[in-house]
């Protein structure tokens, strides 16, 4: 043979044992991404605040709600997302009778989460439904309870008894959902507002204000009239006060007269001349002023003292 003919032998005997090897490398490969897919479809993880519905052909055989990595069974067994955390519905605006017959417009809100995901799957399917059945029951309680209660008492802060009607709503509710088995529990129903309907309003605001005028008309007249009291007390004290004032001031100047007039006597007694000049001095003090005409005898005692005659 030829150098030619060799190296053409050799070449197709090195041709098959390059094809083997690329096809068990291939199949290696292949076999694992076949290993990775079903590990990957075989895993899942938990999060915190979520439960994790495992399904096999449509039924739940576990359900897991601990944070984690955990594991089905792949292409037979399916994951769903449920929320464990706590959830706000905001419940449609609705109109009801007070037990005194208004109409009013309530709104409120549900706090409320899952409890148990596989009664809520059972029995409401969704959460969407789950929401639908707990408005319902909502409206139906607090209908229930806002109908036993007069209107003045709901919107009246100081008769309210808003806070203890909260409780009661979240707890019949509660009751309700329960019973029912939707694997759901409401944490709080609170009302945002209460509203008249709007034919109602004018008529009720009306009301309102002739209410307050009436109000504000009897304060003024009670206290005009106990104005009126306290004046006539005070003028009554006042009177008092005074008449006491005088009666003690005349006694007091009649004592001082007394006493004067005793001291007078006391004097007089020891000198009578000094006794009837100083009488005679007075009397000129009341008697005489300076348009006092008087005509006397010139031997009178009066005109002898008004000359300087003390003779």
């Amino acid at each position: 043979m030829s150098d030619g003919n060799v190296i053409d032998m050799n070449e197709r005997e090195r041709k098959p044992v390059s094809w083997k090897r690329f096809t068990t490398i291939g199949f290696f490969l292949l076999g694992l991404v076949i290993i990775l897919v079903i590990l990957f479809q075989s895993l899942f993880v938990v999060k915190e605040g979520e439960f994790k519905v495992v399904r096999q052909f449509g039924q739940i055989v576990n359900i897991v709600d601990e944070p984690g990595l955990s594991y089905k069974i792949p292409f037979i067994q399916s994951v769903t997302t449920l929320p464990k955390y706590q959830m706000t519905y905001d419940v449609n605006e609705a109109e009801i009778n007070t037990k005194d017959k208004k109409r009013i417009l309530i709104d409120n809100y549900a706090v409320w989460k899952i409890e148990n995901p596989k009664q809520m799957i059972t029995n409401a399917q969704t959460l969407e439904k789950a929401e639908a059945r707990m408005e319902e029951f909502v409206y139906s309680v607090v209908r229930t309870e806002l109908g036993q209660l007069e209107y003045e008492e709901i919107i009246n802060d100081e008769k309210s008894e808003r806070g203890s009607l909260n409780d009661r709503i979240t707890e019949k509710v509660n009751e309700l959902l329960k019973k029912d088995e939707y694997g759901i529990v409401v944490t709080d129903v609170r009302m945002k507002r209460t509203d008249l309907p709007e034919e109602n309003e004018m008529s009720v605001y009306t009301r309102m204000i002739s209410e307050r005028e009436s109000t504000a008309q009897d304060y003024l007249s009670k206290g005009d009239a106990a104005k009126r009291r306290i004046v006539a007390e005070t003028d009554r004290e006042v009177k008092e006060m005074i008449s006491t004032a005088e009666a003690d001031a005349n006694v007091i100047r009649a004592e001082g007269e007394a006493q004067a007039a005793k001291l007078y006597n006391e004097s007089f007694s020891k000198d009578k001349d000094f006794y009837e000049l100083y009488r005679t001095l007075e009397s000129y003090k009341r008697t005489i002023d300076g348009e006092t005409v008087i005509f006397l005898p010139s031997d009178s005692p009066y005109a002898r003292f008004l000359m300087g005659n003390f003779e």
